[in-house]
C-alpha cells in the first residue's frame, strides 16, 4: 500500500492523468482509505478548475522582477558547492 508521502510525489501526474493503470489504482485506494490525502486530491482538483476558469492577470513588473531575484537567490542557495 502507498504511503502518504508517495501519494503527494504522484498527485501531479495522478491530476495530470499521466499515471499507468496500475499505479492510479494503488493511489485512488490509497485517497479512498485516507482522509487527508482524499482532501488534498480533493482541494487540487477544485482549485485547478476555480483557476482554469479565470481569466489571466498580469503581475506588475517590479513584483515579477523581485519574484524572479527571489528565485534565482534560492536556487542558487540549493547548489552544491
Amino acid at each position: 500500500m502507498l504511503t502518504c508521502k508517495d501519494f503527494l510525489r504522484e498527485l501531479s501526474d495522478y491530476l495530470d492523468e499521466n499515471l499507468g493503470a496500475e499505479a492510479r489504482t494503488q493511489l485512488e485506494q490509497h485517497i479512498a482509505a485516507c482522509p487527508n490525502c482524499w482532501v488534498i486530491a480533493d482541494t487540487t482538483k477544485k482549485t485547478i478548475r476555480v483557476y482554469k476558469g479565470m481569466d489571466p492577470y498580469p503581475i506588475p513588473a517590479d513584483v515579477e522582477a523581485r519574484l524572479m531575484q527571489a528565485l534565482e537567490r534560492k536556487m542558487a542557495a540549493k547548489q552544491p558547492k
